[in-house]
């Protein structure tokens, strides 16, 4: 499957902010602490406030968790059942004949998220590099106040199979040479040697460390394709092998899967329950150093 390049750099949104076709979205979400001993990992918040304090002019907001995700699942951010998807990104004026750009505050995984569901639903979208952090260390125009949205359109879901997996599916491909399972989530995660807020510490046994962390630059733009062909490469990640992407709650995974995409490989598929379902579940093996 040809794959469209998924990137836009602050110049090039700049030269398309007046676009009647363009919708901007923000998709920023805080995962704040929760007292110890909480069922949940933490708490999702959404990014309105920040988006109200500065946004890239014409932006609309989205709620991951609120309004995009299957509430009604154990773990956060879970992937939501398409006329769910249908009737909330038709709500925002989003639909397959605009040009579609997607960013987030702090770290690129919330837009990678919506970038992700998106190409699941057969709907490609473009994903601000750097983010608006970029955009506002630019000197570029920042507008305040709620979002004005966009008229309503219908948007109609033509989803692709394979994009996401469940945890039977994991545990089946562990040991299979034809795939390699790959932790996003930080090194100190991966190896157990740190407490988790998943639950148990540890990792998918024989799953490889590509941290999403290490795939960005410091003004949160994405590293280049050369550094990241070598990571993964290094971790034995390559083209013909079928690749599961997961994390503490199927988000930063996806800053992995996009570096992916944009080398050239098809075999990708995400977790989407990841360490949040996991680490939890005793019935599944877990593996540290």
């Amino acid at each position: 499957m040809s794959q469209p390049a998924p990137l836009v750099s602050t110049e090039q949104l700049a030269a398309i902010l007046d676009d009647p076709a363009l919708r901007l979205y923000d998709c920023t979400t805080y995962n704040e602490p929760v007292p110890p001993g909480s069922d949940v990992p933490y708490r999702a918040v959404p990014g309105d406030k920040t988006f109200a304090a500065g946004h890239i002019p014409g932006a609309d907001f989205l709620d991951l968790q609120g309004e995009f995700s299957d509430t009604s699942a154990g773990p956060l951010f879970m992937m939501a059942g398409v006329p769910q998807l249908e009737a909330a990104f038709g709500r925002h004026g989003a639909d397959a004949s605009k040009t579609i750009v997607l960013y987030s505050i702090g770290t690129m995984m919330w837009s990678t998220r919506f970038w992700w569901m998106l190409r699941s639903l057969g709907v490609d979208a473009l994903v601000l590099d750097g983010g608006f952090d970029k955009w506002k260390d630019e000197g570029r125009p920042v507008e305040t106040g709620a979002p004005k949205g966009y008229p309503a359109t219908t948007f109609k879901a033509t989803p692709r199979a394979g994009f996401f997996v469940d945890k039977t599916t994991v545990k089946a491909r562990i040991g299979d040479p034809s795939t390699v399972i790959v932790n996003a989530l930080g090194p100190q995660f991966h190896q157990g040697l740190e407490p988790s807020r998943y639950g148990r510490p540890g990792r998918v046994p024989g799953s490889v460390n590509v941290p999403a962390a290490t795939l960005a630059n410091a003004d949160k733009t994405l590293t280049t394709l050369a550094d990241a062909e070598a990571k993964f490469a290094a971790q034995g990640v390559t083209r013909d092998k079928t690749v599961i992407c997961y994390c503490g709650g199927g988000i930063s995974a996806t800053i992995d899967l996009l570096m992916l995409t944009q080398l050239g490989y098809d075999k990708l598929t995400l977790y989407d329950a990841s360490m949040g379902e996991w680490a939890r579940d005793p019935a599944l093996p877990i593996e540290t150093d």
